[in-house]
């Protein structure tokens, strides 16, 4: 199988059964990027790991460090309340995380 097909597979079983997508755009503090982003490259991985979670990425704005966006696909919207309420969101994300940023924007999408 080819690289573009594995990929529409992967896309295909990720948003298979729907879901709730949680898009969120953050801005670090000026001079706290590079920490802001030490603490994302901790947490990703324990978030990619919650049972709920089919799809989770966190990219860094290329024209602006400062800025990072997330993507994150989650089965419903019990697996979105337990991934805030899970030890490395508290510990990474709103222990040290969210006092570095300048500004935090969240919003819910259905998937089609």
């Amino acid at each position: 199988m080819n690289e573009q097909a594995m990929n529409q597979q992967a896309i295909h079983q990720a948003i298979s059964g729907g879901g709730l997508l949680v898009v969120a755009q953050w801005e670090a503090k000026p001079g706290e990027a590079d920490k802001v982003a030490g603490i994302l490259d901790r947490f990703l991985p324990e978030a990619q790991r919650e049972d709920g979670v089919k799809l989770f990425l966190i990219s860094r704005g290329k024209d602006n460090p400062a800025q990072f966006l997330f993507y994150e696909l989650f089965r419903d919207e019990a697996a979105f309340k337990a991934h805030q309420e899970s030890a490395h969101f508290k510990t990474w994300i709103a222990g040290q995380a969210l006092p570095l940023l300048a500004k935090r924007e969240r919003a819910q999408y259905g998937l089609l």
